[in-house]
């Protein structure tokens, strides 16, 4: 049987996980995003103790590169996570354990996992958005993360914002109000002065957070068309949460999507990650058994 490795590569956190699937877990460790070679290092003896794997896969936060013809093809590029930019992800690893690598972003992979296995299986295309610390999305079409000139940065796309409903610029620091600025942890943290878990449910911040979610959904909407939207991430914990995003998509389409799906069943379409908190490890293991 094969047994691949996969790596969640986060800003805070890694998870590693040795397994043939998702109903196969051989074994999964977590531990803090601390300095590239403490946290590469403990990956790569967790790996050793479960050799010979098939492959590895890495969902890595970002920004990174993807294009297997750059020099620097497997690597974090310009982060805000303090040392982390240009480290050398696959090469360490490859040259660690001797096996082929996988790369691709935290996002894709879990986009892989729930249509491999999860929340949206046999939906193609699919977008996968979480919504945390920062803002990030991953979708498939036709099977395969989508790739570019880099890869897809749906959390930084523009939103209207009024400033007299919402005079907070945003903290992005290369466009303040964008998709993350505006609706990332951070942002909801510092408009309202205290973090959003702490935000009584009736509070007017949840209205303003579902309605930018809902405009950077009706937006790729039209422009990816996806047969099925997975929203992942923290924010999506508080109770009433996804039913006024979906509620506020219907009526920002305005019907102009004549889909079925939109118009009548659109609590199947934006839906929560079948595969909970393991989406972006397995999606590590979905890229590892791609190789």
């Amino acid at each position: 049987m094969n047994i691949y490795g996969g790596i969640e590569a986060g800003g805070t956190k890694f998870v590693c996980m040795v397994a043939g699937g998702p109903e196969d877990v051989r074994e999964e460790i977590r531990f803090p995003t601390t300095t590239p070679d403490e946290t590469i290092g403990r990956s790569i003896d967790f790996f050793r103790q479960h050799l010979p794997l098939k492959a590895v896969g890495v969902a890595c936060f970002g920004p990174v590169d993807l294009n297997p013809l750059s020099p620097t093809y497997g690597s974090i590029t310009a982060t805000p996570k303090p040392g982390w930019s240009n480290t050398d992800i696959t090469g360490r690893l490859h040259a660690a354990l001797d096996l082929p690598v996988a790369f691709d972003t935290d996002v894709n992979g879990a986009a892989l996992a729930e249509y491999r296995w999860g929340a949206a299986r046999d939906c193609d295309p699919v977008l996968y958005l979480t919504i945390g610390t920062g803002i990030g999305g991953g979708c498939l079409i036709n099977g395969k993360p989508m790739h570019g000139l880099v890869h897809p940065e749906m959390g930084h796309i523009r939103l209207p914002r009024d400033p007299k409903v919402d005079p907070y610029p945003g903290f992005c620091p290369f466009h303040g109000d964008c998709f993350e600025g505006l609706a990332a942890g951070p942002a909801m943290r510092l408009r309202w002065g205290q973090p959003a878990e702490t935000l009584p449910v009736n509070h007017p911040g949840w209205e303003l957070e579902a309605h930018y979610i809902a405009l950077a959904l009706s937006d790729l909407v039209c422009t990816l068309s996806p047969k099925r939207i997975v929203l992942g991430g923290g924010v999506f914990d508080h109770p009433g949460l996804i039913e006024r995003v979906r509620v506020s998509v219907q009526e920002l389409l305005n019907g102009y999507v004549q889909s079925p799906t939109i118009l009548e069943h659109i609590d199947e379409y934006i839906v929560r990650p079948g595969l909970a908190g393991r989406a972006g490890v397995l999606g590590a293991i979905a890229l590892a058994m791609e190789m």
